[in-house]
């Protein structure tokens, strides 16, 4: 896979860019011409209309990495429970600056209980390394090729989300997001991580055979995040090739932080949100600290409704849903 040369940020503050070969075009010529000349191109038509928006695409991807170590200050203060893996990607950051070396991010498994913001870092991150990200949600698979494709002779067959990742997208590093990886049930015919052996390697990660497409591959600058609430699941393989994190919940003060900016930031988000005070009250926060951060959002946007129900633009404690109350909860505007 080849790097050719690299376009430079206009200023300090946007990412470096290099472009990146993801896969060869040689490879997929020969697998489309062999299709054709087969005579079996209409019995695999999704196969060669994959082959052909790979080529019409390209192979190069952008393979980005921040200008300099940003200020990751700002990240600290939203994601308190989170500084240890902050360390980690800051040092990675560190490694690549003032020179022509792409990105390298040690495979991260964030492991705690649900809510605690573990999906939200990973969301962060990517917009911090001024990438996309991808989610892949484990507890709701139904077949173990998710990450990695099924065969093309299989009725229903499709590439995987790591090959939609690189191919469809723009990135060549894209963060991708395995989401309760502790939750990947596992049948005597299909191991559905048994993808993440080679693609948490780095050197075998650059050839990457996708099952249904059958090319390979260059997903060795993929940022690995993936999430668990048990260990105890994790074959120990795939735990010994990433840097493992427990995240607690935060204390009570770092959730005061959390839901402060959560409110800002719907605030910001809608025009609506303008007319409201700046800051929520103290008892606000108080109660808005009980919850894990994964709730925070609903309850403040319920309590945003609330409040307009009630003809007022600031939040009163009344407006938010009952600690537990879930199923009570709107949800809308996410």
């Amino acid at each position: 896979m080849s790097s050719n040369s690299l376009v430079t940020s206009a200023s300090m503050g946007l990412p470096i860019a290099q472009m990146r070969n993801v896969f060869s075009a040689n490879d997929v010529e020969r697998k489309l011409h062999r299709l054709q000349s087969s005579g079996n191109e209409r019995e695999h038509e999704s196969l060669v209309n994959i082959y052909q928006r790979m080529l019409e695409r390209g192979p190069e991807r952008f393979a980005v990495k921040p200008s300099g170590v940003p200020d990751m200050g700002p990240l600290y203060d939203l994601l308190p429970n989170f500084g240890d893996v902050l360390d980690d990607v800051k040092r990675h950051v560190a490694l690549s600056q003032d020179s022509r070396d792409s990105l390298e991010v040690t495979p991260i498994l964030l492991l705690g209980p649900p809510g605690v913001g573990k999906t939200h870092f990973a969301r962060q991150i990517a917009s911090l390394l001024g990438t996309s990200m991808s989610l892949v949600p484990m507890s709701s698979m139904t077949a173990g090729w998710l990450l990695s494709g099924s065969s093309s002779q299989w009725k229903g067959s499709k590439p995987g989300k790591v090959f939609e990742a690189l191919v469809d997208g723009q990135y060549a590093n894209p963060v991708i997001v395995v989401d309760e990886i502790d939750k990947a049930s596992a049948d005597a015919q299909y191991d559905p991580l048994g993808s993440l052996y080679s693609l948490l390697e780095h050197d075998t990660a650059q050839s990457f055979v996708d099952e249904f497409a059958d090319v390979p591959i260059d997903a060795s600058q993929v940022i690995w995040i993936t999430t668990a609430n048990r260990e105890s699941a994790i074959p120990d393989p795939i735990l010994n090739r990433m840097n493992v994190f427990e995240i607690a919940p935060p204390s009570p003060e770092a959730a005061r932080k959390i839901a402060a900016h959560l409110y800002r930031g719907i605030r910001s988000e809608h025009d609506w949100g303008q007319r409201f005070d700046s800051e929520p009250s103290e008892a606000v926060l108080d109660l808005l600290a009980t919850q894990a951060p994964r709730e925070m959002r609903r309850a403040l946007v319920t309590g945003f409704g609330n409040a307009r129900l009630g003809s007022r633009y600031e939040i009163e404690s009344g407006d938010l849903p009952k600690a537990g109350n879930s199923k009570s909860r709107i949800g809308f505007l996410q």
